[in-house]
């Protein structure tokens, strides 16, 4: 008997204890005169150098401001070139970064900052219409800890960089808590001096389903680490241009994107603010890129472009598809048009830093076949130092291989906790440390690894255990779907019902659930054949991309109960 456990050793690949300032420093003194970062958008583009002296400019301005290590440094915005200047100067100083999700409201954004006890808090002016200073008006009243509001592109971010420059100079910094501050550079190099790998310095707010959302909590060396060997494995180097459409206030965006740039001295490409299909492309073919992120939402739009044949992308080679799982026939169709032969599939989520596992390369050896097969329908073996095992989610007990189970992670890369929650931390983290993901997963003998499911989106369908990522892999190579969900609906006679939530392919009209039963004919049980088709012109997406099954779920109640009277 075989156990559903696997470890991967490290190699040539070597943990750091470095902190997140110190890796820029190192990486400047290496690649100074290379392009580190490009906002697209705006056209706005910074070599190592450059980047370095404008970290160190937010980074004595935080210090003007009074920041001390280990408060928190609230950041709600999109996508930006000054997103990452907070990012890498929030490190440099010590303080914990709070990433705040951009379409967050005013009780939301209220309630992360007062959990968290932000003390600063950088925040866009506009988005997507939103008068994000009204927002955050309306908001501060209730966040007792929050002395000090930035506002991007105003008078108030111009204030906090005059700040540094005047106490680097020795004028004095800003009046914050406690009194002027002097921020010179001798202050700010024995700030960075005294900071440890294992301090926290990033807290991410998961959206939950129930209830508020949990602040994972991640240090220097989770995410830092994460960050060197996603990239690694993806054989980056100073000469890779990787093209982030995935939002930076998400570990994708600012851990496995920047970061990975940063630790390889490769260069982070913004295409816009928030994700554009149109715009990334663009971004690849006019900043050369090399390397293209994205959850499977995103590489869908970007082929389902009408226009997507006229763009070149021929200086793409790798990348990641990850943030959910990846339908087997649009990791074929990317490999295939979109010249990503190297791309990887990685799965993780925002404790686990975020990466846990992720495909390699090919061997030398492997079989066309084995590879397609390892890339399409899998998310690869365990990341280098950590452990993964599959447990029985009754008993807790590791499973044999080829069975289900819920996985669970343990390692460097798993979080510290949720901050200030203890009792939601030890649901997740268990006494031996392993991290409960809550997703059902099946490990092969080879060590590769299939997500399944979530264990609360199974569907229990007159007894019958029903995994929705199963029929979705099946739909997906109908001809007349684009994109499709599986959600479970109530029903009298079975508990609940299968539903098909469909997003039409172009040049499709129509969609019929006796055209879906006549597919599953023979190749899916009877009972996972979907007995509910609605046609969507779109899911409800999170802001990193990922679909939210349970407010679709909800939709689809709604709109099988038909219009009220």
């Amino acid at each position: 008997m075989t156990l559903s456990y696997a470890s991967s050793p490290g190699g040539e690949l070597t943990l750091t204890g470095q902190t997140i300032g110190a890796a820029l420093a190192e990486t400047t003194s290496r690649h100074g005169d290379r392009e580190a970062l490009v906002e697209a958008a705006s056209g706005r583009r910074w070599s190592y150098a450059e980047l370095d002296a404008a970290v160190t400019g937010v980074a004595r301005g935080l210090l003007a401001y009074g920041v001390a290590a280990g408060e928190r440094v609230g950041i709600w915005a999109p996508s930006s070139a000054e997103w990452v200047l907070v990012q890498l100067a929030a490190a440099r100083v010590g303080a914990i970064l709070v990433s705040l999700n951009p379409a967050y409201g005013a009780d939301e954004l209220a309630y992360a900052l007062r959990q968290s006890g932000t003390s600063v808090l950088v925040a866009a002016g506009e988005y997507r219409g939103v008068d994000c200073r009204a927002v955050v008006r309306a908001a501060r009243s209730g966040c007792p800890d929050l002395r000090e509001v930035v506002h991007l592109g105003d008078a108030s971010w111009t204030a906090l960089l005059t700040a540094g420059e005047r106490a680097a100079s020795g004028a004095g910094g800003g009046t914050g808590r406690g009194g002027a501050y002097g921020a010179g550079d001798d202050e700010l190099a024995a700030r960075a001096a005294a900071l440890s790998c294992d301090d926290p310095i990033n807290i991410q707010y998961t959206s939950g389903t129930t209830g508020h959302p949990k602040g994972a909590t991640l240090s220097h060396h989770s995410i830092l680490n994460n960050a060197r060997i996603a990239g690694s494995l993806l054989h980056y180097t100073e000469h890779d241009r990787i093209c982030l459409p995935v939002p930076l206030y998400h570990t994708f965006g600012m851990v496995v994107g920047v970061l990975a740039a940063v630790s390889h001295g490769a260069c982070a490409v913004i295409p816009a603010p928030s994700f554009d299909p149109a715009a990334t492309l663009r971004a690849v073919e006019r900043e050369r890129c090399t390397s293209l992120y994205g959850v499977p939402t995103m590489f869908i739009a970007e082929l389902n472009l009408p226009d997507f044949a006229t763009y070149d992308l021929s200086t793409l080679r790798t990348g990641i598809m990850g943030g959910s799982p990846c339908p087997a026939e649009v990791m074929k169709r990317v490999i295939a048009e979109m010249h990503l032969s190297e791309i990887a599939i990685a799965y993780g989520m925002t404790e686990t830093s975020p990466i846990a596992t992720q495909t390699l390369l090919p061997a030398a050896d492997e079989s066309a076949l084995l590879t397609l097969r390892r890339r399409t329908e899998t998310v690869g073996v365990a990341h280098p130092y950590l452990e993964l095992k599959i447990v029985d989610p009754v008993t807790g007990l590791t499973v044999e291989r080829g069975e289900r189970g819920e996985l669970c992670v343990r390692g460097y890369s798993v979080m510290l906790g949720y901050w200030a929650e203890p009792e939601r931390t030890a649901e997740a983290i268990d006494a031996a440390r392993w991290m409960h993901t809550g997703d059902l997963a099946v490990m092969g003998d080879d060590g590769y690894v299939q997500i399944v499911g979530r264990i609360k989106d199974m569907i229990i369908r007159g007894g019958e255990n029903v995994y929705p990522r199963e029929i979705e892999e099946f739909l997906h190579a109908h001809p007349k779907i684009a994109d499709v969900q599986v959600v479970g609906v109530p029903d009298e006679k079975y508990g609940e019902e299968i539903a098909a939530c469909v997003i039409l392919a172009p040049g499709a009209r129509t969609l019929t659930v006796d055209e879906v039963a006549a597919y599953c004919e023979g190749h899916l049980a009877r009972f996972k054949t979907p007995r509910l088709v609605r046609v969507v012109a779109a899911f409800p997406l999170t802001a990193s991309g990922k679909v939210r099954k349970a407010v679709l779920r909800e939709e689809t109640v709604e709109d099988l109960r038909g219009p009220r009277p």
